[in-house]
């Protein structure tokens, strides 16, 4: 799950993360009533959204005086803003930050991942922040310094201290850049972050290490023991058909194809859109029912990727082990013929109950194709759509 930067930022400072004074607005005359509370003469307005790349696309201004406030304020709300990472279709503005100036001296950057190759969270650092770290990795990974974290022990102080100096944070401040960094971990550990990026973290003419900005996400499957951060949710910036997904424990990704996939099982669910993608289709989407699905589960399944207008044709792929074939047949049924399927549809079947879940979809007087594999499931479904 995703939440907006001020937010991340109220968490951060829990932590004892310095941030600048702000506080968000949701209409013009509370943007104006935001500047009015704080005590600086440079103004700086934040489009909210969950992408990437704002202050590129325009969606980042520095105001004077309240006048400016306000005319930056109008001009943000209800605008589109395309970034890299929104695609095309860009995001409406809806919320934005207002905060005090930063006299800025040097940006930097520090985040924590996930190693997947180590199974640790790793703290990243480098001084050429403001930029977008990938850009760094791939033309400069030199500069990009990692420290590999002890679950046992969690981040120690030399480890911070060793980033903070590798980075070239000024000796002055490497003690507050240390407070900084600890301050970060704790929060990326106390509420099963996925990753927790400082881009730019920035030192300031007074002396302070600050996050000017803010990019937390969290693992959804730890949420339910962090109510607290469950409300920071905005359906607003999420796709209708997963926030439906979530409400029926679905894992569900839109995608741009036009071949809907029902699978259980995630594994098998990405080998079936490699293999789609394999025979010239594109899948329209990633679905995993799981290996518990009920058939009201399934039917809610089926109907979602129904309810994508991109979609031209449908493979259900199914391996039963816990999941019975004859439940997703059921739910197959039953959503087919609530919305009155008029798309090809390919079945390939195999596991637990597998002949009775075929002499259901046998009897059903649907027009479904069947499959005898993953591969002739793939193949016909892309004849189909094709």
């Amino acid at each position: 799950m995703n939440i907006h930067e001020y937010q991340g930022k109220e968490i951060l400072k829990q932590y004892g993360v310095a941030v600048p004074n702000g506080e968000v607005a949701f209409t013009v005359e509370e943007a104006v009533e935001a500047a009015k509370k704080l005590n600086s003469t440079v103004y700086v307005v934040k489009a909210q959204i969950h992408a990437g790349g704002r202050g590129k696309a325009g969606g980042v201004k520095i105001a004077k005086n309240l006048d400016e406030v306000r005319d930056y304020a109008n001009e943000l709300f209800g605008k589109v803003l395309v970034t890299h990472q929104t695609g095309p279709e860009g995001k409406e503005i809806k919320r934005l930050l207002i905060e005090e100036g930063c006299d800025i001296k040097k940006e930097y950057y520090v985040g924590l991942v996930v190693d997947r190759n180590t199974n640790r969270i790793v703290m990243m650092a480098s001084e050429e922040g403001g930029t977008e770290i990938e850009e760094v990795a791939e033309k400069t990974p030199e500069k990009i310094i990692k420290e590999v974290i002890d679950p046992a022990v969690g981040l120690l102080p030399f480890q911070a201290r060793s980033l903070a100096y590798a980075i070239n944070i000024p000796k002055p401040l490497v003690n507050k850049a240390v407070k900084f960094m600890m301050g970060l971990y704790q929060a990326f550990v106390d509420k099963d972050c996925s990753i927790a990026e400082i881009n730019p973290l920035v030192v300031t003419g007074d002396g302070n290490v600050m996050a000017l900005d803010a990019k937390l996400n969290f693992d959804s499957n730890a949420l339910y023991r962090h109510h607290d951060v469950l409300v920071m949710r905005d359906l607003d910036e999420e796709d209708p058909k997963e926030i439906e997904a979530s409400n029926f424990d679905l894992n569900y990704i839109a995608l741009d194809g036009n071949i809907g996939c029902m699978v259980n099982g995630a594994g098998l669910a990405m080998a079936t859109m490699d293999i789609i993608k394999h025979y010239g289709g594109d899948p329209a989407n990633f679905l995993d029912v799981g290996g518990g699905a009920t058939t009201e589960k399934v039917t809610a399944a089926f109907k979602l990727i129904l309810s994508d207008e991109n979609v031209k044709g449908i493979f259900v792929n199914i391996f039963g082990g816990i999941m019975k074939c004859d439940v997703i047949a059921q739910g197959i049924v039953a959503a087919a013929k609530e919305v009155q399927l008029d798309r090809p549809l390919v079945v390939r079947l195999e596991g637990t109950n597998v002949e009775l879940g075929k002499k259901l979809l046998n009897e059903s007087g649907l027009q479904i194709t069947a499959a005898s594999s993953m591969a002739d499931g793939a193949e016909k479904i892309v004849a189909l759509v094709g």
